[in-house]
Order: structure tokens, then sequence, then C-alpha cells
């Protein structure tokens, strides 16, 4: 019984995520309550100043820089005392909105720590295999039709014209090589990778219809969509379950908060 109690994630979870609320309450220097007319500047309070400027300009301040670094904070300091007593933090969209991130973030950092148990991502990775498949490739060559008579255009090529003598001058590429479908749907419109690859490959076919008009079309080549092993792309599917995984574990806390209140709706109208 003890031993399936310390298997369940979700305690994982919440040890990894008291661990993580008290890192970051240590780590936000927490100040013993004092009085409101009262702001120390503090050792710890300077050192974590220093540490922002150097991370954002690689270098340490000089004494003018922290002296406006430090002015800067207590600038801050006094505004945000004087807008909570004047209760300005009350209903204010953007802090409640921030404030619900805030918590997620933790949330989500305690996710970050955990690793699947055997045979968990293995699972994931099938159940979410359309994610990690490897999209199939095309590789064909096009002329734009224009005013020109399909079979005509298409006979001339048979008796071997060249297609830069048949088409009707373009911008378009006239050849494409391992192109995905959103490149190929993405130049000539949606829909345009599924009417070439219906096509049987080495002869000049069409017309197939684009944005730009009509097409003949030679497929020379094609590589269908794979899946990868798991192992090939093991970093990518641990990447997408931990986000998953914090996804599920923030509606797992919001639950288990949500718990802990009343919470009393409107009666309904004629009621």
């Amino acid at each position: 019984m003890l031993k399936s109690i310390l298997r369940e994630p979700l305690l994982h979870f919440l040890v990894i995520g008291a661990a993580v609320f008290g890192v970051f309450y240590a780590f936000n220097d927490p100040e013993p309550p004092q009085s409101d007319t009262v702001i120390e500047i503090t050792p710890e309070r300077i050192t974590g100043l220093t540490a922002q400027f150097q991370q954002v300009w690689q270098r340490p301040p000089s004494e003018d820089e922290l002296a406006r670094i430090i002015d800067g904070y207590l600038r801050e300091e006094i505004f945000y005392r004087e807008a909570l007593k004047l209760g300005l933090d009350q209903d204010d969209t953007v802090i409640r909105n921030r404030l619900q991130q805030k918590m997620e973030f933790l949330t989500d950092a305690g996710a970050e720590g955990r690793m699947p148990e055997a045979g968990e991502l293995e699972a994931f990775y099938a159940e979410n295999a359309d994610r990690f498949t490897r999209a199939p490739l095309i590789q064909f060559e096009q002329l734009l039709l224009g005013d020109r008579d399909p079979a005509a255009a298409l006979a001339a090529l048979e008796q071997g014209a060249q297609p830069a003598e048949i088409g009707t001058q373009t911008l378009l590429p006239p050849a494409f090589e391992g192109a995905p479908p959103q490149v190929v749907d993405g130049t000539f419109g949606q829909g345009f990778f599924e009417a070439i690859v219906a096509l049987e490959k080495g002869a000049w076919q069409g017309p197939v219809q684009s944005g730009f008009g009509p097409h003949l079309v030679r497929v020379t080549g094609f590589v269908p969509g794979t899946q990868p092993p798991l192992d090939d792309v093991r970093a990518a599917v641990l990447r997408e379950w931990r986000q998953a995984e914090a996804a599920r574990l923030r509606t797992v806390l919001y639950e288990g908060l949500k718990a802990q209140y009343e919470v009393i709706y409107p009666d309904e109208p004629g009621e």
C-alpha cells in the first residue's frame, strides 16, 4: 500500500511543488514585517539588483549606475506601497492575470522536474504519433498553362518540346526537390499537394488547378510520411510530454484549490 502511494505521480508533483514554492520564497528575499514608513535596503537586495544588471549588461555596474539602480528600486517600492494603501491592486485585471500566471509558472516549474515512469513516454508517443511523423516529400516539375490548351500542350511535350517553350511565363519555380505539403500548398494553394500526389510518376499530366490557373505536372519522386523510432525523437517527445504534464498538473492544482472554496453562483432567471 505504501509503495503504491509513493509511486503516485500526484504525490511527486505535490512534493516538487512544495519545494519550488519554498525556493521561490527563499530567492525572493522575503523581509520581516516592518513599519510602512521604513524601507531597508538590505545587502541581499543590493546583491540581487547588481546581479540583474550584470545579467543584462555582462558587467558589474559602476558606483553611479548602482546608485541609480538603488534609487529606481526605492522609487518602485514607495509607489508600490502607496498603491497598496489606495487599494489600486483590487479588481485590476492586469494584476490578477499576472498573479495567476506566476502561480501557474511555479506549477510548471514543478512539472519540469518530473521524469516519466517506465512505459509512460512510450504510451504518450503512441497516442500522439501524428505530432512526430515526418512529413511526406514530393519532387515534381510544373508549368503554368495560362490560356494554352492542355491536350495540345501535353502532345507537344510528348513530342520533345521543352516545358519553358510551352508554359506561360511566371515567377513560380519550375521544379521542386523534396517539398513537404505545407510548402507545396503554401505556393500553389490548399489542396495542390493532394492533387499531384495522386498522379502517376514520370509522365506529364494535368491539368491540375491552382490559385494561379491550370498546370501540367510531372511527379519525379515521392517519399511517404514516416514515423521515426522513439529513440530518434526522444528529446522532442520528452519536451512535449512535460508540456502536457504541466497542463494536467495545473488542472490538478486548480481543482484541489477550488475544493477549498465555497462558490456561490447567482440564481437562474425565473427561480
